[in-house]
């Protein structure tokens, strides 16, 4: 039992569920920067450039014969996902940099000096009622 209590301590610290949630949230954005590159981008970049599916370029590097299917070497999906990891790339790295200057903001402002303590302050007011006097 005392395992299982480690393993839910560990699960349950904001660390761990800040990344699982991170993690989550990566897989969907993936998704959608995949799907971005090849229903939104690659289309009109292929009719600029001849009417060209990206998904379709290949390299027939041996026939089919009988029941073995064709050797192709399919570099069009490559580029895809080389734009797919050029625009992840990209957000990830706006992502840090905004957070980048936030934090420099934050540790360019100037912290305001502490309270004294009590006695301190007590004693400034003795000082002062002493000076009037």
């Amino acid at each position: 039992m005392g395992m299982m209590k480690e393993f839910k301590e560990f699960a349950m610290r904001g660390n761990v569920v800040d990344m699982a949630v991170g993690i989550i949230i990566g897989g969907a954005f993936g998704k959608i920067v995949s799907s971005l590159v090849a229903d939104v981008i690659m289309p009109p970049l292929g009719m600029l450039l001849g009417k060209v599916d990206f998904s379709e370029l290949a390299i027939t590097l041996q026939e089919a014969s009988g029941d073995a299917a064709a050797v192709t070497l399919g570099y069009g999906q490559f580029i895809q996902t080389v734009v797919d990891f050029v625009i992840i790339a990209f957000a990830i790295f706006m992502v840090i940099k905004a957070m980048n200057t936030l934090k420099k903001k934050q540790e360019a402002a100037p912290a305001a000096p502490p309270e004294p303590p009590k006695q301190e302050v007590l004693l400034a007011e003795i000082r002062d009622l002493l000076k009037q006097k």
